[in-house]
């Protein structure tokens, strides 16, 4: 690793108040190897000590993976660390209130993009409850990172996590930026196809470093449609921690020692490790600045 700094575009954070007995219960189906036990603000300051700028959000997923976080835990350790974190909200649109928590969210507590987890919360991408939300985000020129994926938690409907779902909304909000966590994994060739075709879509490499032939075929994948000028570093901390991160993409190779194989190339890894988040998702505006 050199002295310079990258931007970590998937934190999570929480205090330990917001994990409930659920959480615990599923953690053995996480991940190989272990993860961070905590993810308060000074934890994630440690931890993002080599990060120059990390995007941060809480998680509402009580009923799915059993973490109850909530915005004002954001935004009060985005207050406490501000040259460090910039803060996304949590939408969930199961709640009354979800809009009026979105609104003071942007416009009180100052977040500067939004976080949704449809496979979390069981509602999909085309769920009217959805349109205010996507209305509001693109009138306002705020950012939208959604999970795309798979995921441990029983209770999450599988399908809601596919990236091929995201295509109508992208056509229907084009100036609406929309970031696909996790490359859409297994099914990363959706999330890959979709970014190609769509501008205003955008792929992140969080919590992948720990599946590495898996994380290789992506790479390859998304070297071979030409899209690795999409796709942004992150870590999806405390499920991946940063030099793990950092590492498994630097080592993707070495895994294939003594073969024919592709290669990931220098170039693919390093545009996407320096790769700039507050410079592509904001349509001509810096997130950064007031």
């Amino acid at each position: 690793m050199t002295a310079r700094a990258y931007c970590d575009c998937h934190v999570n954070i929480w205090n330990d108040e917001h994990v409930l007995p659920l959480y615990t219960q599923q953690l053995s189906r996480v991940r190989a190897g272990a993860m961070a036990p905590k993810a308060d603000a000074d934890t994630l300051h440690a931890e993002m000590a080599k990060v120059d700028k990390a995007i941060i959000f809480s998680l509402r997923y009580g009923d799915s993976i059993g973490i109850e976080s909530d915005d004002e835990t954001t935004a009060a350790a985005v207050a406490k660390y501000p040259d460090k974190f910039v803060g996304f909200a949590y939408v969930d649109p199961r709640r009354a209130d979800y809009m009026d928590l979105l609104v003071h969210a942007i416009e009180d507590l100052n977040l500067k993009g939004v976080k949704f987890g449809p496979i979390y919360n069981g509602v999909a991408l085309s769920d009217p409850r959805l349109v205010p939300v996507y209305e509001y985000l693109q009138k306002r020129n705020i950012p939208l990172t959604m999970h795309m994926g798979t995921t441990f938690a029983r209770q999450a409907p599988v399908d809601m996590g596919r990236a091929l779902h995201v295509e109508p909304i992208a056509l229907k909000y084009p100036d609406l930026t929309m970031v696909l966590a996790h490359m859409g994994h297994p099914w990363y060739d959706d999330a890959i196809v979709v970014a190609r075709k769509q501008p205003n879509v955008f792929l992140e490499i969080s919590a992948l470093c720990y599946r590495p032939w898996q994380y290789y075929n992506i790479l390859i994948s998304a070297q071979e449609y030409k899209i690795t000028d999409k796709i942004y570093f992150g870590t999806d901390f405390p499920f991946a921690r940063v030099d793990e991160s950092v590492d498994g993409l630097l080592t993707i190779n070495d895994q294939l020692d003594g073969t024919k194989l592709p290669r990931v190339s220098e170039e693919t890894m390093q545009r996407i490790l320096w790769s700039n988040p507050f410079k592509d998702w904001w349509r001509g505006e810096n997130p950064l600045a007031g």
